[in-house]
């Protein structure tokens, strides 16, 4: 499939790098297969929040902290005058299949401007130059310094929203 016309279209607008490798189906055995650290690897999570959903960034070395999340969720809805999330749960691969489309369920860049859903991004994927995130295909990846991605995403939510891998 390769990157989508869509997203190379989207991407324009600053410096990144596509890289081609072997099949992956998840962010662990992307970094094993690149020799890189978890840590630069985002790892793409399509949540429910309630009746709404989201797209999610954190690193392959952790998880999603629902609680943590739910609060940086909730402080956002609270400036914005919304009712508090009460239930944080995963996007179904049906939903995914309807909604996410031009790619892959399980290999979704984590642009959700792009299918106009809230952007969320673990705050420790800043600490590195570059990190490597899905393109859509589970054979494509981008290298994107992590504050051009934030360029990207004019209303991208930083937080703190994830926890170690045990």
């Amino acid at each position: 499939m390769a990157i989508a016309k869509k997203l190379i279209k989207f991407l324009a607008k600053v410096k990144y790098e596509p890289i081609e490798h072997r099949t992956v189906y998840t962010a662990h055995d992307k970094a094993q297969t690149l020799r890189v650290s978890e840590k630069i690897v985002g790892k793409t999570l399509v949540v429910k929040m309630d009746r709404n959903f989201a797209i999610i960034l954190i690193g392959a070395n952790k998880i999603l902290d629902k609680t943590k999340f739910k609060k940086v969720v909730n402080n956002r809805r609270k400036k914005l005058k919304q009712k508090p999330v009460k239930k944080i749960g995963f996007a179904t691969e049906t939903w995914m299949k309807k909604n996410l489309k031009g790619v892959k369920v399980g290999a979704a860049p984590p642009f959700g401007n792009l299918w106009q859903l809230p952007t969320f991004i673990d705050k420790s994927l800043f600490k590195s130059p570059k990190i490597i995130i899905s393109a859509g295909d589970h054979n494509f990846s981008i290298k994107i310094n992590p504050n051009l991605f934030k360029k990207l995403i004019p209303d991208l939510i930083i937080g703190n929203i994830s926890k170690k891998r045990k």
